[in-house]
């Protein structure tokens, strides 16, 4: 029998790994989530490669609390002990006995020192994309400017969002333009669990990809208005079109290029007849209520948005200015250090090197802008386009993405 050449070694590939790398397939839906770790000593090398060094008693703790917290999000959103509409299963008792992170990787990849059922290592793997997701939420270096980040947003259009003294609500600006709204609305921060949440059932799975931690949803009284916003927001700078991520724009309200063939008959009619702008307005309007998209074509459509949902949807970036109010502070105190030099702690204070202290960081952060009419917004919040329902089908979505090994293995039926 011909012996097996040991240079082979070097030309077995992983696929899976090659499907991430190459293909753009996400590690949490790949069969075998981590890479070959056989024994403590690859746990240690695979750690040291994400960034935490195991022998550190304070990084391997904040790991051991993460592994405390993914079995804790997974009893309360996945599973039926938390969710009605979760899975029938149990946490198995073999992992409540872990205390060493290492014993969780070799439990996922099949080298536990114990003898584990099937099931029990994807147990491991399910609770080890868990951790993974949570600790990029929570490494998400701008998330400590967002209070800074969502006031300077949100400013620039409150500067044009003014009410009349019968309470109605405009966007207006100085030179006169102005458009009645039925309602402005500021999208409130994001609970830590439903980015977790977005995050297990997004292909990309990092917390800098989320584009909507700030957003705000415009509600017009009619569609024509729809685009006189878009228009108004353009034209005072509020958005900067050349910040806009094109893959994240989708419009399921108006259609443009139906409109776009009508519309300039009307404007030759108006200059023709001279037609007052009241009657120009209402065969506009007119015109844009009779040409509507059926649905989103967009190829990265939110698969959990109903087709049913009429809006027009985009994502801006702006530059975001942040001081930091430390060496504000700071400054202060050296003032004060240097009228009385002759003291040690002067002198310490003094001798301080701050030059690695960021006074000043500036960087572009997306938002998220909705605008739709009356009608649609009415339509928007019933039904399946209702938000509860969005959440619900998100949910169940990262659900069963996270657990399709154990389902598949135990022939669980999900809708």
């Amino acid at each position: 029998m011909a012996q097996r050449p040991s240079y082979l070694d070097d030309y077995v590939f992983n696929w899976e790994t090659l499907d991430v790398v190459c293909s753009g397939k996400s590690s949490l839906d790949a069969k075998n989530y981590l890479t070959e770790l056989y024994d403590k000593t690859h746990v240690t090398s695979f750690l040291n490669g994400y960034g935490f060094n195991i022998n550190d008693p304070v990084e391997s703790a904040e790991l051991f609390g993460i592994f405390q917290e993914a079995l804790q999000f997974i009893k309360r959103y996945f599973l039926i002990e938390g969710n009605p509409e979760g899975l029938d299963l149990k946490v198995p008792n073999y992992l409540y006995t872990i205390t060493n992170i290492s014993e969780l990787f070799l439990a996922a990849t099949g080298n536990s020192n114990y003898k584990l059922k099937t099931e029990e290592s994807l147990w491991a793997g399910v609770i080890l994309k868990v951790m993974h997701t949570i600790l990029h939420t929570d490494k998400d270096l701008r998330a400590r400017y967002f209070s800074t980040v969502q006031q300077q947003i949100f400013d620039r259009f409150y500067k044009f969002i003014h009410r009349d003294d019968e309470n109605r609500l405009f966007l207006r600006n100085e030179t006169g333009t102005s458009i009645p709204l039925f309602d402005f609305q500021t999208k409130a921060k994001k609970t830590r669990d439903s980015i977790i949440i977005k995050l297990l059932h997004k292909q990309e799975n990092v917390a800098e990809e989320l584009f909507d931690r700030i957003g705000v949803r415009i509600i017009t009284y009619n569609k024509l208005d729809t685009l006189r916003v878009i228009k108004f927001l353009h034209t005072n700078y509020v958005i900067m079109v050349n910040n806009i991520k094109p893959s994240r724009s989708q419009n399921t309200l108006v259609d443009l290029k139906l409109l776009r063939k009508g519309v300039y008959q009307l404007y030759r009619k108006a200059i023709k007849d001279s037609i007052p702008e009241d009657d120009f307005y209402q065969e506009l309007n007119r015109l844009i209520a009779e040409s509507y998209p059926r649905s989103s074509t967009h190829p990265d459509k939110n698969v959990h948005t109903s087709d049913e949902y009429r809006a027009i949807h985009f994502t801006g970036r702006q530059l975001i200015k942040y001081k930091n109010p430390f060496m504000s502070s700071f400054n202060e105190v050296r003032k004060m250090a240097l009228k009385d030099k002759e003291n040690p702690v002067s002198q310490s204070l003094l001798s301080l090197d701050t030059s690695a202290i960021s006074r000043d960081v500036r960087f572009f952060y997306p938002f998220e802008v909705q605008i739709t009419d009356y009608e649609s917004h009415l339509k928007n919040t019933q039904g399946e386009a209702s938000h509860r329902e969005y959440k619900r089908s998100q949910l169940r979505s990262a659900m069963k993405r996270i657990f399709r090994p154990i389902i598949e293995l135990k022939d669980i039926k999900v809708d």
